[in-house]
């Protein structure tokens, strides 16, 4: 199969799903979030709304009153939140209307595999640009590899105003698939930007372990997005 055949984001899992070994080819996510570029033709787009609030609070059976993030299916991540790095994007899933090669100005959700609550890896992507990913990259290429991050709290918000917090526990540099985040079984959140130019494979992955999760106002679960298409 060769690049063209999976240049699809929507493709790109289930070619990894097959007995081929999960492997990433260069057409392939892989390949799509870049690293510190010239600046790039920036197209503007109209703001980009969030998902309506849906859900609303579980009460768990020992009747405490006290809510639980149990999983509805409409849940998406909206928000990421890196506060010692500061990172503060919305997070949207970007169709087929936008082109092939990931927006600028927010962070992406891979749709075919997990949210938040669900159990399994959510996996959130973005280039590695000012106002974006870039300072994962720039703390990866520090000399303790990334070390640093270790322990740092990433918040996600959620369609339906759940906040859930995770904390980095691992920083894999030049990483070439996504193998042990597809077979993730625990609620564990990945981070991806890239390390090179554009079509430049080997790519940073910051993983971190979930830790907690709350209730949170509509407001903060729901950021205006304004999108660029970057050419």
């Amino acid at each position: 199969m060769d690049s063209r055949g999976i240049g699809l984001r929507f493709r790109l899992l289930p070619a990894l799903l097959t007995a081929a070994g999960l492997a990433l080819l260069a057409g392939g996510l892989m390949s799509y979030t870049t690293a510190v570029e010239p600046a790039p033709s920036a197209v503007a787009l109209a703001s980009y709304e969030p998902l309506p609030t849906i859900g609303g609070p579980v009460v768990l059976p020992n009747g405490s009153g006290d809510v639980s993030p149990s999983f509805p299916p409409d849940r998406v991540a909206t928000r990421i939140v890196i506060r010692r790095l500061g990172i503060d994007l919305p997070i949207m899933l970007q169709t087929d209307n936008y082109g092939l090669y990931p927006l600028c100005d927010v962070a992406l959700y891979q749709p075919l595999l997990g949210q938040p609550g669900q159990g399994r890896a959510t996996y959130i992507y973005a280039h590695a640009r000012a106002g974006m990913f870039l300072p994962l990259l720039t703390r990866s290429e520090a000399g303790d590899d990334g070390k640093s991050m270790i322990g740092m709290t990433v918040q996600i918000y959620t369609s339906d105003n759940w906040l859930f917090l995770y904390t980095i526990t691992d920083v894999r540099r030049h990483t070439l698939n996504l193998d042990d985040a597809v077979n993730t079984t625990t609620e564990r959140l990945w981070l991806q930007t890239s390390e090179g130019t554009h079509g430049h494979v080997p790519k940073l992955q910051v993983v971190a372990d979930f830790l907690s999760a709350e209730k949170t106002d509509p407001a903060s679960a729901h950021p205006a997005a304004h999108p660029r298409i970057c050419v």
